[in-house]
């Protein structure tokens, strides 16, 4: 077809006053002109048949992977080469009076292949990561920032193939070459190697995992991970905002996994309320009595009476004093209520940690320190329950005659000013 041309278009001009080698030109050049064409066609027809055929068997498969090819446009890039293919096998037909130009197009056809190859797999290798996701072991080994080393090597390799290919070198002559420009290119490249053998540390160590929950106040990030990536770990913060951090910091700095706790069935409630040292005192008969009558501590006031009474006989101690022998108080009743009502409570992880304790008096009281775990880990309803419990421990801390330690409000000094007044006036 395409010698037709060229002397269907020779005839067509030799009553022109051109010459053979302008002749030649226009011949083949109508030929070349034709030869793209026919390529686009052919281009144009195959991705009309690859539409409407192989996609729709595709679409109608119940296997989600070709799908996802779909998605990454491998199919779609790959009738790309299908021009290329016609272009390079007949264009020696188009152009037989131009060699140097035949070799030209088939350079610029190796480089558009190269191209286009480099397009394909990288659909590939995207495609790879997006069924990989689909796996539940993607949540605990993250390989985005391996599928991104892959394609930088790739690319890099390919720009060297088509450099070698446009100088008309051979690739290791290039690559031996280029040696001298190493350590440019490790500078260049410096933040995805440190990002690469971080991101090895990260999962080699099972250091985080996308959706845990991670908090690292060097770069105000307290939320759950979103993405892993060659460079960056991303971490949507509880304020829905986006921080996000170098892979490699991962390794170099400390950050806290909340995962442990999440996995554990439990979280810690360990907060503290401060009473009035003033208030704490010896139990008297008729407190011991009222006491007996709170249904969570009614078994253990009997024990520990007996056991204290006991104790004042053997020793045969002078109970008429208060300072002698051993007496109940109502800080430590108290303690002995709140702890039954912990491991009562419903919510509270029983095989886990449980206790009331005191910590160190200061001027602002003696906190009482409530350390036990949730068996709620949701932030919303663990908040709610923590909350509910010391509702409760304020509410009952004047039945046993403390009083909580708080600074002064507008209101008590009032209430000390009009007491002042009063007896001045007296």
């Amino acid at each position: 077809m395409f010698d037709w041309i060229i002397r269907f278009m020779r005839s067509l001009l030799q009553s022109s006053h051109l010459d053979f080698r302008q002749l030649d030109i226009f011949s083949e050049g109508a030929a070349f002109v034709a030869l793209l064409l026919l390529s686009f066609l052919v281009y144009f027809i195959a991705r009309f048949i690859i539409k409407r055929t192989l996609f729709v068997i595709i679409h109608r498969s119940s296997n989600d992977f070709d799908d996802i090819l779909i998605k990454n446009k491998v199919i779609s890039r790959a009738s790309y080469l299908v021009p290329s293919y016609v272009i390079s096998t007949f264009v020696p037909n188009t152009l037989p009076g131009f060699p140097k130009a035949i070799d030209f197009v088939q350079n610029t056809i190796e480089v558009y292949v190269i191209f286009v190859v480099m397009l394909i797999l990288s659909g590939v290798i995207s495609s790879i990561h997006d069924i990989y996701n689909t796996f539940d072991v993607s949540k605990s080994k993250p390989i985005k920032g391996l599928m991104q080393i892959i394609k930088i090597i790739m690319f890099i390799v390919g720009t060297l193939m088509i450099i070698a290919t446009l100088v008309g070198r051979d690739l290791n002559t290039l690559i031996l070459g280029l040696g001298t420009l190493s350590a440019v290119m490790m500078l260049v490249f410096k933040d995805p190697i440190l990002g690469f053998v971080g991101g090895i540390q990260l999962s080699q160590n099972d250091m985080v995992r996308i959706g845990d929950w991670i908090t690292m106040p060097k770069y105000g990030a307290d939320g759950d991970v979103l993405e892993i990536t060659l460079t960056t770990v991303k971490v949507q913060n509880w304020d829905k905002s986006i921080t996000t951090i170098p892979t490699y910091s991962m390794v170099t700095d400390s950050f806290q996994n909340w995962r442990g706790m999440q996995e554990s069935g439990g979280r810690r409630i360990k907060r503290h309320v401060a009473l009035d040292m003033e208030s704490v005192k010896f139990c008297t008969q008729e407190m011991l009595e009222r006491f007996g009558k709170y249904h969570l501590i009614k078994d253990y006031l009997k024990l520990k009476e007996d056991e204290i009474q006991t104790y004042n006989k053997i020793n045969n101690l002078d109970t008429t004093v208060l300072v002698n022998g051993r007496r109940q108080t109502n800080l430590g009743v108290f303690r002995a209520y709140v702890l039954e009502y912990l491991r009562n409570h419903p919510l509270i992880h029983k095989e886990m940690t449980l206790m009331v304790r005191q910590l160190q008096p200061s001027e602002k009281g003696i906190p009482i320190e409530i350390y036990v775990f949730s068996n709620m880990q949701e932030w919303v309803d663990f908040e709610n329950l923590q909350s509910n419990i010391f509702d409760h421990i304020l509410a009952v801390i004047p039945m046993f005659e403390l009083r909580v330690y708080q600074n002064p409000s507008n209101s008590s000094l009032s209430d000390i000013a009009e007491v002042l007044i009063a007896k001045e006036i007296k």
